[in-house]
């Protein structure tokens, strides 16, 4: 009747459609309900963005956007720069991510595709069981383990191999951009590992038995069975992305805090997370203080664009899967 008569209903018929499609009063309660809950997660992220914003406000006024590009960390002459809290935290992550990815691709298509089920019950068990690990234990295990292994074994050979690269030139004290990339790297692997996992187990099995039935491989299977999972396996790397970015304790105990910027490996860097930990409380001035919570306000920031630019691509190739899926 409404699409004869041209007419558009009236607003509170609209909305209380919206809030009641089937006109239950107890459907109706429980999509109110939901709808606070989801509405309670934005207001949340909107107001940490509020108030992170209002207490940088002084430092916002005094540095302006040379905050975002000033390398100089000066706190008894004032002067504060973000530039080199950037560039640690961005360049720890992305040498996590090149080191974790293979390896936690390897881990999950093993445990899904290769692995027999007397193996991979207590290996999927020990892979979770790394992701519960406090990052302190990480941290601990870095500093008295890791840093000597690299300083002994890995960076004499990668200066003495490639030193003709800036990349492996530096200090080899075993404390430094490289050590904070592999301890990153060990906490975000199980975490990646296990989703993917899920996600590869979620892949039915009707493509495995086509795959094989047209006379694949079983490489050429796990294949087939990774392009059916890649939005889920995009969305594990994302999920480990945003732990590498945001890790605070572990990260600090191994990478050196030191506010340079370096090309090398070896050398200390420092990250926006690890600034605000150790220098929170010894923050007096007004002015120390708000440069620090406008760190914060950055990171949060890099971590908020970081998952937008990667839901992007999650969206993309699950566009193009679909199009494909269209064409067979």
């Amino acid at each position: 009747m409404e699409q004869v008569s041209g007419r558009r209903p009236p607003l509170s018929k609209l909305v209380r459609k919206a809030l009641s499609p089937t006109g239950n009063v107890g459907d109706s309660i429980f999509r109110l309900l939901m709808l606070a809950v989801a509405a309670l997660v934005l207001v949340i992220v909107v107001g940490m963005i509020l108030a992170l914003a209002s207490h940088s406000t002084l430092s916002m006024r005094q540095f302006g956007l040379g905050f975002l590009t000033g390398r100089d960390w000066n706190p008894p002459q004032q002067i504060f720069g973000a530039l080199p809290f950037i560039y640690g935290t961005l360049a720890s992550s992305l040498i996590a991510l090149v080191i974790s990815v293979p390896l936690s691709l390897g881990v999950a298509i093993f445990l899904v595709e290769q692995a027999p089920p007397i193996l991979a019950r207590p290996v999927t068990f020990l892979v979770e069981l790394l992701a519960a690990i406090p990052s302190v234990v990480y941290g601990l295990w870095g500093i008295f383990v890791l840093a000597p292994f690299l300083r002994v074994y890995v960076e004499p050979p990668l200066e003495r191999w490639f030193g003709s690269v800036p990349l492996f030139r530096g200090p080899i004290t075993g404390i430094g951009l490289l050590t904070g990339g592999v301890i990153l790297a060990i906490m975000i692997t199980p975490i990646i590992s296990a989703v993917v996992r899920d996600v590869l187990a979620a892949v039915p099995n009707t493509q495995r038995e086509a795959a094989l039935a047209l006379g694949a491989t079983k490489w050429e299977t796990t294949q087939v069975v990774l392009v059916n999972g890649a939005p889920g396996i995009a969305g594990a790397i994302i999920l480990g992305l945003g732990r590498a970015i945001g890790e605070t304790m572990a990260v600090t105990m191994v990478i050196g805090n030191r506010p340079e910027i370096s090309f090398s490996l070896f050398h200390p860097s420092y990250t926006l997370a690890s600034v605000i930990a150790n220098e929170f409380t010894e923050a007096t001035a007004d002015i120390y203080l708000s440069s620090l919570i406008e760190l914060g306000l950055i990171l949060f920031l890099v971590t908020f664009v970081v998952n937008a630019v990667a839901r992007v691509l999650v969206w993309r190739v699950t566009r193009a899967n679909a199009g494909a899926g269209l064409a067979a």
